[in-house]
């Protein structure tokens, strides 16, 4: 009760505070949270700054989901019956969690933006928490007026506690109740997403992107030191690509990322998404096997909020690389990825491989893009031990609504098999299909 008293004071806050800010609630080099915000990667770099005092937008999203799948597998009746394998858990037709976000940005000088994000409620955590804010540095007026001026034209400068920029699948996908970019309810099955200290310094300049950063490759920050092992390691980022309006019709966009750390003491570029995945119990038992301790755990929310997806469980050592394609001629759009990745776990002294594929084909219309079709076939391969692979290969089909531009509803059918897992787990022969309806509010 305390919780919801002090939520429903917060919620009046902002309504109060955004009603006075309505008509002020433009920022520079920033990406619109509604449907403006479609197809924009990095946050734009313009040059025109219209700073006149510290300003503050107050904005969020929240979204609901109906879930109506179903999963089986065909793991032989007698290792359930003799407690080999568990039987999966049963799941029905019904809402899942509604989740929630609260988004500070702070335009604080001449080119220079503060972005916080609190997650307000999520499948992982019921109560609040910060998932990652940074300071975006796209002049140095503040400093001294017209430093640098010719280069930073062109140079823009992030630092934070933030989302690393590896590969271009984040901007597209699902930030907890951040679905309105997302033109599908799910995220791709190994979904590449992490926030780390670091800092990204970008130059862009006639449809050219390079970008090169460096992060302490941990998730969670501290300071101690643990049976003699240091306190982490660094993670080095690198992007480079191309992103051109060629005519009023066609834009390309390709670009290349790099994710590498030599050493660190925890790798969790496949599972730093504490907010959730989407499909809600699916090819889950009563109890689980938790290769990060090795041990069986009970099924709770809290411990297996990530399912349908794959981490390839790399732990103390990762090279990934990640290749996005994107080509709109009209309202048709397609976006791909490539992915590899090489790592192993602490307990591992051989590097296994993963690879990903993506491939999702949109097409918007009516009067202002406010309506879509879509499909998108995602497959993963990926070594899970010295000798066992393991294929996982999902199709998804999806309808949306922009009913506002910051009001989308849509609809998704999804199919995910899984293939190569012995016997005995409960992925074997695996599979789940289904409807997702989601409703998106962003501000």
């Amino acid at each position: 009760m305390k919780n919801f008293k002090k939520l429903s004071v917060l919620f009046l806050l902002v309504l109060s505070f955004s009603a006075v800010q309505a008509q002020k609630r433009h920022l520079d080099n920033y990406r619109d949270p509604d449907q403006r915000g479609i197809n924009v990667f990095e946050a734009p770099k313009d040059t025109v700054s219209t700073f006149d005092g510290v300003r503050v937008r107050i904005g969020g999203s929240s979204t609901l989901q109906f879930q109506a799948i179903d999963h089986e597998n065909g793991v032989p009746q007698n290792l359930i019956d003799d407690g080999t394998v568990q039987a999966l858990q049963e799941i029905g037709y019904n809402f899942n969690l509604a989740t929630a976000n609260l988004d500070l940005d702070v335009a604080l000088a001449k080119g220079v933006r503060m972005h916080l994000r609190t997650y307000l409620s999520s499948r992982h955590h019921p109560e609040p928490y910060v998932k990652g804010g940074y300071f975006q540095i796209d002049n140095l007026d503040f400093i001294k007026e017209g430093l640098l001026e010719n280069v930073m034209k062109y140079t823009t400068l992030k630092v934070g506690h933030m989302e690393n920029n590896y590969g271009d699948t984040h901007f597209r996908r699902t930030d907890n109740a951040q679905a309105i970019y997302n033109p599908f309810v799910g995220n791709l099955i190994m979904d590449a997403f992490t926030t780390e200290v670091g800092a990204e310094l970008y130059y862009r300049r006639n449809g050219f992107i390079g970008m090169i950063g460096f992060s302490n490759g941990k998730l969670n920050q501290d300071v101690e030191i643990n049976n003699g092992s240091n306190t982490g390691g660094a993670a080095f980022l690198a992007k480079l690509g191309y992103d051109k309006q060629l005519s009023d019709d066609l834009r390309v966009r390709l670009t290349g990322s790099l994710y590498n750390t030599g050493y660190a003491s925890s790798v969790y570029l496949y599972s730093a998404d504490r907010s959730g995945s989407r499909y809600y119990s699916v090819m889950t038992t009563p109890l689980y096997y938790d290769w990060r301790t090795q041990s069986m755990q009970n099924t709770t929310a809290s411990n297996t909020f990530r399912t349908g997806r794959f981490d390839p469980g790399y732990t103390n050592k990762i090279t990934a690389v990640m290749i996005n394609p994107f080509v709109k001629y009209g309202g048709l759009e397609f976006f791909g990825t490539f992915e590899i990745s090489n790592g192993r776990s602490s307990a591992e002294t051989d590097n296994r491989s993963t690879t990903q594929l993506a491939g999702e084909v949109i097409y918007r219309f009516g009067q202002t893009e406010n309506f879509f079709l879509g499909g998108r076939y995602n497959t993963v391969s990926s070594e899970i031990s010295s000798n066992n692979d393991i294929d996982i290969n999902r199709v998804q089909l999806s309808a949306g609504w922009f009913l506002t531009k910051n009001i989308l509803a849509k609809v998704e059918y999804v199919n995910q098999k899984y293939d190569g897992y012995p016997t005995d787990n409960v992925l074997y022969e695996g599979k789940f299909n289904g409807l997702m309806a989601e409703a998106v509010i962003s501000f």
